[in-house]
């Protein structure tokens, strides 16, 4: 294992974070929630996304007050519970084109948020877990290690 510094964790709200004074909202909340006057639908979405990053490795599941966020390192993914659907979105290191993807903004040459809506479970299919893997290792931030891809 390779040595790390360990997770800076705020005074004030508890959370962690790979960099020391990385910037947030403090505060506390639950994923209760994000769920309220939601249908039962909307819910079970939210729990096959989670299963599906479980499947990858460990992750925080951190309710914030306008998301929830999914942490290893570095938050690597969010959703947020609507009536009729998730929105959310998976960090990237590369720009990925996918007709999936309601918009794609780039922060830094390995930075690439990428939004999405699921309103099924069958929309959590093979190429969601491909970006849910991917964005997990940005999650580690192992995309740092490696170098950056001409696109």
């Amino acid at each position: 294992m390779e040595n790390r510094p360990p997770l800076w964790r705020c005074p004030a709200c508890r959370r962690v974070f790979a960099n020391r004074n990385q910037s947030h909202a403090c505060g506390r909340h639950s994923l209760a929630h994000h769920f309220e006057g939601k249908p039962p639908k909307i819910r079970a979405l939210f729990d096959a996304v989670v299963a599906a990053i479980r499947e990858i490795g460990p992750v925080r599941v951190l309710p914030e007050k306008t998301r929830i966020a999914f942490q290893v390192l570095m938050s690597f993914a969010q959703v947020t519970p609507r009536k009729q659907w998730l929105d959310g979105h998976v960090v990237l290191s590369r720009r990925l084109e996918s007709a999936r993807f309601r918009k794609i903004e780039t922060f830094s040459p390995r930075n690439h948020l990428h939004a999405f809506r699921l309103s099924d479970l069958s929309e959590i299919d093979d190429e969601f877990r491909a970006w849910l893997i991917e964005a997990y290792r940005v999650g580690e931030q192992k995309h740092l290690r490696s170098p950056v891809a001409d696109d």
